[in-house]
């Protein structure tokens, strides 16, 4: 099911929950603002290429907007406003002061030299820097992307505006970058895990994990739930898959990524097929990838008891209804992967401020957040009678529809 599809319905089976009058419904679901631009570079070889660059600016009912900018071929404007809702319900539901935005541009990162993405950058931040702001919309790291890429954003921003920190987060720490904050999102799921887990009375020491996507998210959550003593028995890239139903040597499996480029032929392993590393046996998958990967196919063949959406939409509503069906409790991603954006406040926060903190204050101030929220989390459940994902949606929803009947809004 398309992205946009999946998220809107969600999104109204929510306001459905809440009873939310229907001209604040459709209020609520139309983005702020919808951004297309042209981006024409030179090539190192003096070709002219031209790609398209989008950044949707969904609500700022509680906030300056805030969301990722990714670089990937199948960037689209469904994909991209169905992220950027997403973040206007995630912000909310660990209640930081922001709204939701997402942006992209349609390219293959890696077919492009480090040239040409800072010369892609820099076009794409001229395009639009009259449009983002330290209190309008703030940008970070998203798949494609990463701390240089935001070092380029900030450089090229305050050309315009004078020297402005807080314009992006995810940035180096020598430009007012978080500490903690690489780890941010692989450590909000560890710690959204435990909360679960504590739930039934169950702790991650006793499980044995399956990881979806072994990037930036993916291999920090795996190694952070190893220094937890959970049992991280299979995990996957884009270079293959691998097992150990022993246990994979999770800091020796990292070295290998970063000497090699990808888990594949990792020694201390079997490679297995890709496609059915969601289906390995396992009590507690995590798809830290890309979305959509669990759909009505594969869903009745998923053995795990719990699902943590690290990534962005990765369970399709039909897939969603057949897990519910068998028992499988789904964290979702509003929620789960909530940790990286969390983290992206502190440091917008310690730049405007101009006080930074210690990497100790930053991860215990996100376990704060991520606990306080999976129990709110956990209320909304109980008041609407709803599984988690109803239970996050309900919350974030509700906090949004708030602000925006608050700041003024007129049936």
């Amino acid at each position: 099911m398309n992205a946009l599809v999946a998220t809107s319905r969600n999104f109204k089976q929510a306001a459905r929950l809440l009873g939310l009058d229907s001209k604040l419904e459709r209020s609520l679901l139309i983005p702020f603002r919808e951004i297309k631009v042209e981006c024409t570079i030179p090539r190192d070889d003096g070709s002219l290429a031209s790609y398209v660059g989008f950044r949707v600016q969904h609500d700022n009912a509680r906030g300056p907007m805030k969301g990722g900018i990714r670089y990937h071929p199948e960037v689209d404007p469904d994909e991209v406003n169905a992220l950027a809702q997403l973040m206007t319900w995630k912000t909310a539901v660990v209640n930081i002061p922001y709204g939701g935005a997402k942006g992209g541009i349609g390219c293959s990162p890696g077919n492009l030299s480090l040239s040409e993405l800072e010369r892609l950058t820099r076009v794409f931040t001229q395009k639009i820097h009259d449009l983002i702001g330290v209190q309008t919309d703030v940008p970070a790291p998203d798949m494609g992307t990463n701390s240089q890429t935001m070092a380029w954003i900030l450089d090229e921003y305050s050309k315009f505006h004078g020297y402005s920190p807080a314009i992006v987060t995810g940035k180096p720490v020598d430009l007012g970058g978080s500490l903690g904050r690489d780890a941010a999102t692989g450590r909000g799921v560890m710690f959204a895990t435990e909360a679960l887990l504590a739930e039934y009375g169950m702790s991650i020491s006793d499980q044995r994990f399956v990881v979806q996507g072994f990037g930036n998210v993916g291999s920090w959550a795996a190694e952070i739930i190893h220094e937890n003593g959970g049992k991280v028995v299979a995990v996957s890239d884009v270079t293959g898959a691998i097992k150990n139903r022993n246990g994979l040597d999770i800091p020796a499996l990292i070295k290998h990524v970063k000497q090699n480029g990808g888990v594949k032929d990792f020694e201390g392993a079997d490679s297995i097929d890709p496609k059915t590393l969601l289906l390995e046996d396992c009590d507690v998958l995590i798809p830290a990838a890309l979305g959509g990967v669990l759909n009505r196919e594969n869903a009745g063949d998923v053995k795990a008891k719990f699902i943590i959406e690290a990534a962005n939409h990765p369970t399709d509503p039909e897939a969603d209804e057949i897990l519910s069906k068998k028992g499988v409790i789904i964290l979702p991603d509003i929620y789960a992967n909530a940790g990286g954006v969390t983290v992206s406040y502190f440091e917008w926060v310690q730049n405007i401020q101009g006080f930074m903190w210690d990497e100790t204050k930053v991860n215990d101030e996100l376990k704060k957040y991520m606990t306080r929220a999976f129990q709110n989390l956990k209320e909304m459940c109980g008041t609407h009678n709803c599984n988690l994902r109803m239970g996050a949606f309900t919350l974030g929803v509700n906090r949004v529809a708030r602000a925006t009947v608050l700041r003024g809004w007129e049936a």
